[in-house]
């Protein structure tokens, strides 16, 4: 349990569960309506806190700059809604529905506050700095105490990760016109001469005197032959990367301000 002097420290600060996850943070402190004792700690959570959470700080504890509870992150935030009325105080319906609900004993809490003097009739807001209960800013008021607690809010921003478009890859293919300009060989006929010499006149002599006669030549020609071959060129894929922008945001807080009323020295005048 924390006392009184430590609720400074709890208010607007995170709030842990056992196993080190964060559940939110601190907004209000409710304490008993007749020990002062912080019995309830509100805890904003979700996105940008849209959400409050109650959850019992008896067993909670104080640990350099948050505050641990035991129990789970999930259980907090499925605990049950409850309405806080106009005078900043829980109703003993809604007390017991969430000491049901954390399995704490009514009875035997609501007995230890007998025995300790005073009937449990709700608790105070951390909202009523002023009326001398704990306030937001994290002070606590007492009975007679001739200060005035003032408060402010303070913007706090948060970020939520959205889906802005898909990307994906498609191959398809296309055709196109491919020149290449190749040497090609091909025979021709050539008629040569030569004359009748001693070295050849054996060769000229070896046939008839006088005849007829043919002779063929075949020839030949290089034609161009064309296939294709698959041949891989490169490999694409996709990824993401993480790019950092500033964007400034705007937003409005009201702050309290505190005038003082001084009698005129002169008149006696309240000036």
């Amino acid at each position: 349990m924390i006392t009184q002097a430590q609720i400074p420290a709890v208010l607007d600060h995170p709030v842990y569960d056992a196993t080190g996850d964060k559940i939110g943070e601190a907004k209000h402190v409710f304490v008993d309506d007749t020990t002062g004792r912080p019995d309830w700690v509100s805890v904003k959570t979700g996105f940008f806190g849209s959400g409050e959470s109650f959850v019992p700080i008896h067993d909670a504890s104080v640990i350099e700059d948050h505050l641990e509870v035991p129990y789970p992150k999930g259980k907090v935030k499925d605990a049950p809604h409850v309405d806080v009325d106009a005078g900043g105080h829980l109703s003993a319906e809604e007390e017991r529905r969430l000491y049901e609900y954390y399995g704490i004993r009514w009875d035997g809490t609501l007995e230890q506050d007998e025995q300790a003097g005073g009937i449990r009739s709700g608790r105070a807001t951390g909202t009523e700095a002023a009326a001398g209960t704990v306030g937001a800013a994290g002070t606590a008021g007492r009975a007679g105490d001739d200060a005035m607690t003032r408060s402010e809010e303070e913007l706090h921003v948060g970020v939520e990760q959205r889906q802005t478009g898909k990307a994906r890859l498609r191959k398809y293919v296309v055709t196109e016109e491919v020149q290449q300009t190749i040497p090609l060989r091909h025979e021709e006929v050539v008629l040569e001469r030569e004359p009748v010499t001693e070295a050849n006149r054996d060769a000229a002599l070896s046939g008839p005197e006088i005849t007829e006669a043919e002779h063929e030549v075949t020839l030949h020609a290089e034609r161009p032959v064309v296939e294709t071959e698959v041949t891989p060129v490169e490999r694409v894929r996709l990824r993401t990367e993480e790019v950092t922008d500033e964007e400034t945001v705007r937003g409005q807080v009201r702050k309290e301000r505190i005038e003082a009323e001084l009698p005129d020295e002169d008149t006696g005048r309240d000036r």
